[in-house]
């Protein structure tokens, strides 16, 4: 039980650096020039689906039978992936 414990402990300190990221990104389209704030506005509202999809996947590995959380961890280690190349992405271009 502890390996998933840390396990969780782990994704959701990630998952808090996730949306402290998505919040300067946030500040940055707000300070952006008016034709820019579209785009970068429509890239964050992808960027909060897909971190709200990990969170409900996290949710999901937490309520997990001790035999069933290794099988559901495949499942957020995806999501966590997509999310990072996601998050990762959109600092990216809006630098």
């Amino acid at each position: 039980m502890s390996n998933r414990s840390d396990y969780v402990k782990k994704m959701k300190a990630k998952l808090d650096e996730w949306n402290a990221d998505i919040d300067r990104l946030e500040a940055r389209a707000e300070a952006a020039q008016a034709d820019l704030q579209i785009e970068y506005q429509q890239q964050i509202e992808a960027l909060k689906e897909e971190r709200d999809e990990a969170a409900a996947k996290l949710k999901t590995l937490e309520a997990a039978s001790d035999e069933a959380w290794e099988d559901i961890k495949s499942g957020v280690e995806m999501a966590w992936t997509s999310l990072h190349s996601a998050v990762d992405s959109a600092i990216s271009r809006f630098k």
